[in-house]
């Protein structure tokens, strides 16, 4: 029983119009969900994925109208888009510069070629040349073109005052490998473990920064991380948490997929996210996120909730 990779990355946007165009326009992202936080009604939940809405390339926003985050510790700090090629990242370059996004240009982290880029809200972002590891599934109608699309989500780094805890729950609970540690600029020491297959798309890299604050969670930040599973092993890691009395949500219908919610020993929620059913599970691959789609009991207030959303 292993986790996969990465499932989906959920983050904070205090404009969901802006957010959108951002996505779909700049970054060339397909909407393939456009739904409400099931926890909160009054809010979309925005999913931008590849042409397929392949677990893994979900990245997903809350609609809140929340201040800008204050960037520290204890926090998931940095998200990866992965692309397939150098060349890629060199058209990125020039992409953004015509786009007027400020970007890092091209520099090389943990042997990797990469783009740093904030989004408009200032989620750290990056680009990273996977070099086109595994299958890529381009969207058709993206202003981006195929070979240069985004691929999935990975690697995604998150900040912790101390590594030894959450170390153990990533090796001894969720049985994720460890693979290396290096050191950003500021010799920040990053230690990546990997899951699954390995690669980019199933690495967590953490980093230790021991004498910053804490981060205060708002708008350009990350509300967690999920990790890929399977409709059958969900119940075992359920009981496997349960068993290493980890404090979780207890199993969750997300409709779209199943979810199990927990937070590491440094306070950063964590989720298991099973790849099935998936988005196609109420309407079809070829119009997907063209509506408003909620889960079977909230549809009978679907009127209510729709009055209640601006439209983006």
């Amino acid at each position: 029983m292993q986790l996969h990779g990465i499932h989906h990355l959920t983050a904070v946007t205090a404009n969901a119009k802006g957010n959108h165009h951002f996505y779909t326009q700049v970054l060339g992202m397909r909407l393939v969900k456009k739904t409400v936080n099931q926890d909160d009604v009054s809010a979309y939940h925005l999913f931008y994925a590849d042409g397929l809405a392949t677990p893994g390339s979900d990245l997903t926003f809350f609609d809140w109208p929340a201040p800008r985050e204050t960037r520290g510790t204890n926090s998931i700090c940095r998200t990866g888009l992965r692309v397939g090629s150098e060349s890629s990242l060199t058209w990125w370059a020039a992409h953004f510069d015509a786009a007027n996004v400020t970007h890092s240009g091209l520099l090389t982290r943990d042997g990797r070629l990469t783009i740093d880029f904030d989004d408009p809200e200032g989620q750290r972002l990056s680009l990273i040349n996977d070099e086109g590891q595994g299958e890529a599934h381009p969207w058709e109608k993206s202003p981006i073109p195929a070979e240069h699309q985004i691929r999935g989500l990975g690697p995604i780094t998150i900040s912790v005052p101390r590594l030894a805890k959450t170390e153990a729950l990533l090796l001894e609970l969720l049985q994720m490998r460890k693979a290396r540690t290096y050191f950003h600029s500021d010799q920040t020491p990053v230690t990546v473990y990997e899951m699954g297959a390995g690669g980019p798309a199933a690495e967590l890299h953490v980093a230790e920064e021991p004498n910053i604050a804490p981060a205060r969670h708002g708008a350009g930040g990350v509300h967690h991380v999920a990790f890929r599973t399977t409709l059958t092993d969900y119940k075992a890691w359920t009981d496997r948490l349960t068993e290493f009395r980890v404090a979780t949500s207890g199993p969750v219908d997300r409709f779209y997929f199943r979810s199990l919610y927990f937070r590491e020993p440094n306070g950063i929620l964590f989720e298991l996210a099973t790849d099935e059913p998936g988005f196609t599970a109420d309407e079809p691959l070829e119009s997907l996120g063209e509506h408003l789609s909620l889960p079977p009991f909230l549809e009978s207030r679907r009127s209510q909730i729709e009055a209640g959303l601006k439209p983006i």
